[in-house]
């Protein structure tokens, strides 16, 4: 779409065509043809030389300054609604990195794979697909290690994940902790912050917090906890055949304790759901168009008008010479 920023200045054109016009009746009366005398030549040897010509030079200029005047009402392409990025939350990336993430009962393209090897890919593709979230990554296994703060550099948080090795935080899971520096990072905005809690389900069995009252700081806080098991706790029947007490709340627990959801995956597939149903419940605001996109022609008008009054004043020159 086509317009003028400023029509204002279109009001110079009548005055613009005014002088035009007393130019041109002016010019119709041209100069006389000019004849040099020398006392040297005989008569018949006198030279005459034709009349300047004034029209084409008024012609140029009067071309000229109507482009100048429409260059001041600054015509313009206007194109699409320029839409603001989406606004987002802070989301920790809460990944247990013991040893139980190792267990290669995952198949991904016709192959066993290892548990923290669909994680990865299921957390950068996560990070990639919501570009409005400021994203933070903690591990955690007997210690609890934040790889980086929620930033709004992706390629940055993708690189961390891509670091998370194995062990790399100790064999134990202290989750509480893990919960408690979570809560530290995230800071509400207009959108709840949230956690996404990655383990297989194992007991925290280290660390200073318990998971019960982190979960107490995290209702407090408004802060929703979505917790993805990946694949089976391996030490659960185990457990289960001692008669272990379990007064530790669970993933599960958790999850619906602080407003989010809980998610078992047993597949890369599973993996791939997810990420769905967690779009879902946590989106992202986009805020309607208030700018569109603007290309000015301005400055191609100014240019063509020079060139107009540099041609104007060297065919004056040159008839004139």
């Amino acid at each position: 779409m086509f317009e003028w920023a400023q029509p204002l200045w279109l009001a110079l054109l009548p005055a613009v065509a005014g002088w035009a016009a007393l130019a041109w009746r002016r010019a119709q009366g041209e100069a006389p043809a000019i004849t040099l005398k020398h006392p040297a030549l005989p008569l018949d040897r006198i030279a005459r030389l034709p009349a300047p010509s004034l029209r084409a030079p008024l012609l140029l200029r009067a071309l000229a300054f109507t482009l100048l005047v429409a260059a001041l009402a600054q015509p313009r392409e206007v194109g699409d609604w320029i839409t603001p990025p989406p606004e987002g939350r802070d989301m920790v990336l809460l990944v247990d990195a013991s040893r139980t993430l190792s267990i290669r009962d995952f198949t991904q393209g016709g192959h066993e794979v290892e548990r923290m090897a669909v994680l990865k890919a299921t957390l950068a593709r996560f990070v990639a697909g919501r570009p409005g979230d400021r994203f933070g990554v903690i591990v955690f296994g007997s210690e609890v290690a934040t790889l980086t703060p929620p930033t709004f550099d992706h390629a940055h948080v993708a690189a961390q994940i891509a670091r998370i090795q194995v062990g790399m935080a100790g064999d134990d899971t202290a989750l509480g902790d893990a919960l408690g520096m979570a809560l530290k990072q995230v800071r509400t905005r207009r959108l709840r912050p949230a956690v996404i809690l990655v383990s297989d389900g194992a007991d925290s069995n280290a660390g200073i917090l318990t998971p019960a009252e982190a979960l107490a700081v995290a209702h407090q806080a408004g802060v929703a906890i979505h917790a993805l098991q990946f694949g089976s706790d391996p030490y659960a029947a185990g457990r289960e055949a001692r008669g272990d007490p379990d007064p530790q709340p669970g993933l599960a627990d958790l999850a619906r304790l602080t407003g989010g959801q809980f998610f078992a995956i047993a597949s890369a597939d599973d993996a791939g759901r997810v990420i769905r149903a967690i779009d879902a419940l946590e989106p992202t605001l986009s805020a309607p168009g208030r700018a569109r996109e603007v290309r000015d022609w301005y400055w191609a008008l100014v240019a063509v008008a020079a060139a107009l009054l540099i041609a104007a004043q060297a065919w004056g020159t040159r008839r004139s010479a």
